[in-house]
């Protein structure tokens, strides 16, 4: 018998995984891939290391709410962070051949945005408030106070589009402002001040990328977790959750009966509930109201896998917008560093891929969708590929060779539904319909990951803070992390 069951080993489920084996319980991590992460994983084609879905992270400065809780989680030290370029971490590029800076650190970030734009420094500040009134609510000085987050709720319900409008009537400006849209599949009429303000005050603050890819971080909290006398299985699918009375009693996993007292699911909650079965207290309704919520886009990636030593790597990431338009048909284009190098690995181009794209391959597997597929694929890439030499001409003769993933490649990869890219749709008109809490109406059911609150590592990271609040306290969670 388990104190604690947790259904895939993503960030979510580490973290759990971690903070509970930590507080003496019986943990018991179940993941069906034969490797551990979720997005954080890499994988390596011809040599190159490629990352899966995290490319940089926010907060990562001393003393910085991720960097916090990565240090509670104790692998802080196994991260090999590189600090991202302080005058220009994310660079907004437009069709007409204009740049612009996000700047590392507000006086920074608020200066040279209004050197471009000096008639509008009053509306950057402004915006810049809201950013840190959002970003301000999950602090490390509130976990000391025994607190998750001191607010912001009113944040979820007001779109960003709109505040930025406030802000400033510069069109190009409020492109430039809203233009890392790509990190939670934003749209401009539904896209949440406080999501989008929680992740570009992370990365206002401290953006970091993880020399050697981001596989380091699964596979260190998986070490945590077994240092702790936990478990960790791969190649182990749950494909049952038994109820009786209203709660879990056993789950279904690799053909094995396991019997735990509590069990945290970090994959979708679709996916969760469809294997619910015995006497439980869901009814229809509520599989109907689960089932009914909007999920994030795609996205596809090309990977240009670079020619050892022939590219400098460029410690920034350029978003680029043809039309003009941040929220239309963004392309992310980020390197991988060489640990230990000047020489950029690999070069990442992302951009967004609706499921309706790929529907006719929906019932089928990596490497068995036909040629039809390849040439889709194939088209997608000399497009992106042909855009991004377009504006990096040093890449040209560098590229050793072409790789790619669809959103069903990411499917196959992490279990999302459509290979959304972020879960659950955050819709500010809708706040309430589409934040999942983290208990379940099965009593001893938890859930976790970025399908709750908020996208992207921090939110991950703090939706399992409060998952294991629900079992530990959350006063109690809440300072050992502050003070860790």
């Amino acid at each position: 018998m388990y104190d604690v069951a947790i259904i895939g080993s993503g960030l979510g489920g580490l973290s759990c995984g971690v903070t509970l084996s930590r507080e003496g319980l019986k943990v018991l991590v179940l993941e069906q891939a034969h490797v551990a992460g979720g997005c954080l994983q890499s994988f390596r084609r011809d040599g190159h290391i490629i990352d899966t879905g995290i490319h940089y992270i926010g907060s990562l400065g001393e003393g910085q709410i991720a960097s916090q809780h990565f240090k509670y989680l104790g692998i802080l030290d196994r991260m090999n962070l590189v600090r991202m370029d302080e005058d220009g971490f994310d660079v907004m590029r437009f069709g007409d051949g204009r740049e612009y800076r996000h700047a590392m650190g507000y006086a920074n970030f608020i200066d040279t945005l209004a050197s471009e734009f000096p008639s509008e420094r009053r509306g950057i500040e402004e915006f810049c408030r809201t950013l840190q009134a959002v970003g301000g609510s999950i602090h490390p000085e509130v976990l000391r106070g025994g607190r998750l987050t001191s607010g912001a709720a009113d944040y979820m319900s007001m779109p960003i589009w709109e505040e930025v409008c406030r802000c400033t009537g510069d069109e190009r400006l409020r492109n430039v402002l809203t233009g890392s849209n790509l990190l939670y599949a934003g749209k401009r009429e539904s896209a949440p001040a406080y999501t989008h303000a929680m992740i570009a005050h992370s990365n206002i603050e401290g953006a970091h990328r993880i020399a050697g890819g981001s596989q380091v971080i699964a596979d260190a909290l998986v070490e945590q977790i077994r240092a702790n006398g936990g478990e960790v299985r791969f190649n182990t699918k749950v494909t049952g959750i038994h109820t009786t009375n209203g709660l879990v009693d056993y789950i279904t996993a690799g053909g094995e009966r396991i019997e735990c007292r509590r069990l945290i699911s970090d994959i979708h909650p679709k996916t969760t509930f469809a294997m619910v079965e015995g006497e439980s207290l869901l009814r229809k309704a509520f599989y109907t109201r689960v089932n009914s919520l909007e999920d994030s886009y795609g996205i596809h990636t090309t990977f240009l896998l670079l020619k050892p030593g022939t590219v400098e790597y460029i410690n920034r990431n350029y978003y680029i917008f043809e039309g003009g338009d941040s929220w239309e048909a963004p392309v992310l284009v980020s390197m991988q560093p060489v640990a230990g190098s000047a020489c950029a690995d690999v070069v990442s181009i992302m951009t967004p891929m609706p499921k309706e794209s790929l529907q006719q391959w929906n019932d089928t597997r990596t490497g068995r969708r036909g040629r039809d597929y390849e040439e889709f694929k194939q088209s997608t890439d000399e497009r992106l590929t042909s855009l991004v030499l377009g504006h990096f001409p040093q890449f040209r003769g560098k590229v050793e060779k072409v790789f790619s993933a669809s959103p069903l490649t990411y499917r196959d990869w992490t279990g999302t539904p459509d290979g959304s890219a972020y879960g659950i749709v955050k819709d500010c008109r809708n706040p309430l319909a589409n934040h999942l809490p983290v208990r379940s109406r099965i009593e001893n059911l938890l859930l976790t990951g970025q399908n709750l609150n908020m996208h992207g590592v921090i939110g991950v990271l703090m939706s399992a803070a409060v998952t294991c609040g629900e079992i530990v306290g959350t006063e109690y969670i809440a300072k050992k992390i502050g003070n860790a």
